[in-house]
């Protein structure tokens, strides 16, 4: 494979490097730093999603696996990512389709047929399960490695050295954003509440915390302990479920 290619791939696919610490990321920006961040005012309508035949496959796969709060959270998180992007990183440059492929099986891991039956952490499974469905439909590797990659790491909310995918940094501010209301801020009300009205919670905060409160149960190992305190035990409640629960910027769309 040519350098050149090697590197349109890097850039096409969302693997260009950008800080993982989101505080590091904001740090001084023009129009996300300081207490009235822009916020443009788009809505749903603005973010046609991509609709190629790998997309339609994936979506099925998805929509038969999931819950329907969670296969609607998946799309808010594609909305939410797009919008932030356009509103305070419009020079960055990645395949929206892969963007949307990772959005649609970030959560893949958490499905019933997955969940308990695999004592790795939902993300890891998940991950392993999206990139071998991608490259099954013919994706090529380079988008199956990223939105894999993306899967994996989508949780690292407290990893504060380093880089990470601009696909992946993008991953993680809009779960976190749908599902605590972190830096809801960065983004206009409109494009959340009409993505809640074409994708609704539909309890989305109580269905998320029960889904952390079963993983951290089944497996006290698993990686959404990161939220919990050191040596967390059965049992014991979670720090986790009790802020999704508290999303106070999502919960009139509930």
């Amino acid at each position: 494979m040519s350098s050149e290619l090697e590197d349109h791939n890097i850039s096409f696919y969302g693997f260009t490097a950008v800080p993982r610490d989101p505080d590091i990321l904001f740090r001084d920006h023009p129009t996300a730093s300081g207490p009235n961040p822009k916020q443009d005012l788009f809505t749903v309508t603005d973010f046609p999603l991509p609709n190629s035949p790998l997309v339609q496959a994936v979506r099925d796969f998805v929509k038969g696996e999931l819950t329907e709060q969670t296969f609607n959270h998946s799309h808010r998180v594609y909305i939410y990512g797009t919008a932030l992007v356009k509103t305070h990183f419009p020079n960055w440059s990645y395949d929206d389709e892969t963007y949307l492929l990772a959005c649609l099986l970030h959560d893949i891991g958490t499905a019933e047929k997955y969940l308990a039956t695999t004592k790795m952490s939902f993300e890891f499974k998940g991950a392993i399960v999206a990139r071998d469905l991608i490259l099954s439909l013919k994706g090529a590797e380079d988008q199956a490695d990223s939105v894999c990659d993306a899967i994996i790491r989508h949780q690292d909310i407290f990893v504060k050295g380093g880089n990470i995918t601009m696909i992946g940094q993008i991953l993680q501010l809009a779960t976190i954003l749908d599902n605590v209301g972190i830096r809801a801020s960065l983004i206009h009300p409109k494009p959340i509440e009409t993505t809640c009205a074409k994708y609704p919670r539909k309890g989305w905060s109580e269905a998320f915390a029960q889904t952390i409160e079963k993983e951290e149960n089944l497996k006290p190992w698993c990686h959404t302990t990161t939220f919990e305190v050191t040596n967390w035990q059965r049992g014991m409640s979670s720090q986790f479920a009790t802020d999704v629960r508290g999303n106070q910027i999502m919960a009139q769309y509930e």
